[in-house]
């Protein structure tokens, strides 16, 4: 059971994980993999399903039938197998490190900087989050 909604378990892939985000872009979901799994967790990576479509209203005579919608975008949901994880946690206290040596902050985790400043405190930042 969730302590909250910032700390979710589910089943990916058939293993226990906490989910870190859902519905993210491949090119998010690969970006999150590598940072993960150069922290040392266990990463699974589950395609998100696509959500259910409203039952279609009955035309009345005359009608035409509108366009289908397009279909959805391809979306990924992005676990770790330790379930005590959570990213919140993990970025404000400075947890996690990126491939080169700095902690990973607010702004690098959301992919508003290439490179993480941990120099400057998060509420110094002049990066719009």
């Amino acid at each position: 059971m969730a302590i909250n909604q910032n700390h979710t378990t589910e089943e990916l892939n058939a293993v226990k994980c906490a989910i870190v985000e859902k519905l993210v872009s491949p090119e998010r979901a690969e970006f999150l993999k590598k940072l993960l799994q150069f922290n040392k967790y266990r990463v699974e990576i589950a395609t998100t399903p696509p959500p259910k479509a409203a039952a279609a209203k009955p035309l009345a005579e005359g009608e035409v039938a509108p366009p289908p919608p397009p279909p959805p975008p391809l979306t990924f949901t992005v676990g770790v197998t330790d379930l005590a994880f959570n990213s919140i946690n993990a970025i404000f206290s400075r947890l996690l490190h990126s491939e080169n040596g700095h902690v990973v902050t607010q702004a690098y985790w959301y992919q508003k900087e290439a490179v993480s400043h941990d120099e400057i405190p998060y509420y110094e930042s002049k990066v719009k989050l």
